[in-house]
């Protein structure tokens, strides 16, 4: 109503006739109504159907005649308002000058081709420099420099890790002949005493190599960036690469096999793998391939340090698809806070720094831009729950209580995502939230872990994320409770499930082909890999065009 009242200086109102014969009777319908109108045509039109209780044979006669006076009568408006306009531009009420000023302004503010050009981002001229030069002969040469810098980053690891290690061997001795002289010379305050200070002693040594290898890689990144770009102009100013790609070679002891028999062994240790092509939709199909690898998560991050055919091959494919449409992403599950200081995130952080990322920000920098993402989106959400009215709240008030004792907390089914050059097969990371549920044999379709999944493939259809890596059995790590029953069951469920939302990405995405690998634990027999192994095609009905590829 305020609205209304607030527009009344500038509405006229003006009455509608409508003349009309029910039997012998001739009516008149006489209804004023402001102008300009705002109302729906067809909402006014039922009511005064409504109103004055109108014959339904006169429905369509009432709605032409009322859009016809409306459409008129706004004409007339417009042209009485030109006309006055024209008339106070001829008497000099209005300043010519400021008039078309205004009117320059509104056209090239509202035209495209009058609109400032985009100011060029050294990151796009990088990722496009990057990207012609992977796909030239000085491929070689790029991924040789950064090999170069990842040997020299985890140098500088090995020494970190064996000088913390010395110190923590030398508190060790020392606590261990405190804790000898305690109750003879020394009380329990001389004990904590020394432990403080080798704590105090441990924190800042740590700190010392947090600050030199962020600033190693630092320095890496920049040289890097400026390196390419100026191999990028060297090759456009001559047509030989030949002599540009001999600048960077790997020292030949880089390359060489290690020479302890056991990491031999763990370098050549095969996967143990199975391989799908099915067939899913219901009248236009598309192929998808699957795969079941026996691996642990983080081996699909970590390169190696003495390269090997293998490992170089799939560098250069990680390389090649790093700005491209056939991207690879990698679901790790983690717990709901958003930081990388225990558990898995802790692993993974390792490995995302043995390695500089030459083309996105720090796995630090990415999660401080996620927690402000989140608290953001928790403050938007509450805001608009204490705006609506009340709602029922049978499960989500623990939910609620959750998220209003720490709102920088993540919720079960809920992800964020990181972006990596420096993985050894895989862009993009999932950081799924799960809780202890997932570890329990009753969760259903509607568990918060499988929404999840499903919410992680859809990002994938409308990211051109072509291959993506999912834990079947929604952990990382086997334990006692999870029985040959509780696996089968668990990865039924998974399968099922992850069949359902292959088949929803055809209405997603248009029908693209796609390879999505279901990873289980290294600890899992092989028994029990082969037993999921068969139920894998009997669930997704594998056709005549079965390839199956084994990895012993």
């Amino acid at each position: 109503m305020k609205k209304n009242k607030a527009k009344a200086n500038s509405t006229a109102e003006k009455e509608f006739v409508f003349e009309f014969r029910v039997g012998k009777h001739n009516c008149v319908l006489k209804v004023p109504l402001h102008f300009p109108v705002q109302e729906n045509i067809s909402d006014l039109h039922g009511r005064l159907m409504l109103l004055h209780k109108i014959p339904c044979y006169i429905e369509n006669e009432l709605k032409t005649s009322l859009s016809n006076f409306i459409e008129k009568e706004t004409i007339l408006d417009y042209d009485r308002e030109a006309e006055l306009a024209l008339q106070r531009l001829t008497t000099g009420d209005v300043d010519v000058n400021q008039l078309t000023n205004a009117w320059t302004r509104s056209y090239v503010e509202t035209t495209l081709e009058h609109a400032r050009p985009e100011e060029p981002s050294w990151d796009e001229d990088f990722a496009d420099v990057y990207h012609e030069l992977i796909h030239s002969p000085a491929s070689d040469t790029l991924l040789n420099l950064e090999h170069n810098y990842f040997v020299s980053i985890s140098e500088l690891i090995s020494e970190r890790d064996m000088e913390i290690k010395k110190l923590q061997e030398r508190q060790a001795t020392e606590m261990d002949k405190v804790m000898h002289e305690l109750g003879n010379t020394l009380s329990d305050q001389d004990v904590n005493t020394v432990a403080s200070q080798h704590f105090d002693a441990q924190q800042v040594l740590e700190n010392k190599w947090a600050n030199e290898l962020k600033q190693v890689t630092a320095i890496q990144k920049q040289e890097y960036q400026e390196w390419v770009i100026k191999l990028h102009q060297d090759l456009q100013k001559s047509n030989n690469s030949s002599k540009i790609n001999e600048e960077i070679k790997v020292q030949p002891s880089q390359l060489s096999e290690p020479a302890d028999s056991s990491a031999r062994m763990f370098e050549e240790q095969p996967l143990l793998e199975e391989s799908f092509t099915i067939h899913l939709g219901a009248q236009l199909k598309t192929m998808h391939n699957l795969r079941l690898v026996r691996a642990d998560v983080l081996d699909f991050c970590k390169h190696r340090r003495h390269g090997s055919s293998g490992a170089k091959l799939r560098r250069l494919q990680t390389a090649l698809s790093l700005y491209s449409s056939s991207l690879c992403g990698l679901v790790l599950l983690v717990d709901n806070r958003v930081n990388s200081y225990s558990g898995i995130k802790r692993d993974f952080a390792t490995v995302a720094k043995e390695c500089t990322d030459f083309h996105f920000h720090c796995l630090e920098e990415q999660l401080e831009e996620v927690q402000q993402v989140v608290l953001y989106a928790r403050a938007q959400r509450s805001s608009k729950q204490k705006d609506q009215p009340d709602m029922s709240r049978n499960g989500g008030d623990e939910k609620n209580k959750n998220v209003e004792r720490n709102p920088s907390n993540l919720l079960p089914g809920e992800f964020y995502i990181s972006r990596h050059s420096n993985l050894s097969e895989v862009h993009v990371i999932f950081h799924l939230c799960v809780d202890d549920n997932v570890r329990s044999g009753n969760i259903t379709a509607r568990d918060p872990a499988i929404m999840g999944l499903r919410n992680i493939l859809k990002v994938c259809c409308t990211h051109d994320i072509t291959t993506v890596t999912v834990p079947l059995l929604l952990v990382h790590d086997m334990s006692e409770e999870m029985t040959i029953p509780w696996c089968l069951k668990r990865a039924e469920l998974v399968f099922k499930c992850v069949k359902g939302f292959m088949m929803e990405m055809a209405s997603w995405d248009g029908g693209i082909s796609r390879t999505v690998q279901f990873l289980v634990p290294k600890t899992i027999s092989e028994e029990m890999f082969y037993q999921l192994s068969n139920m894998l095609p009997q669930i997704f009905r594998v056709s005549s065009t079965l390839t199956l590829t084994s990895k012993h």
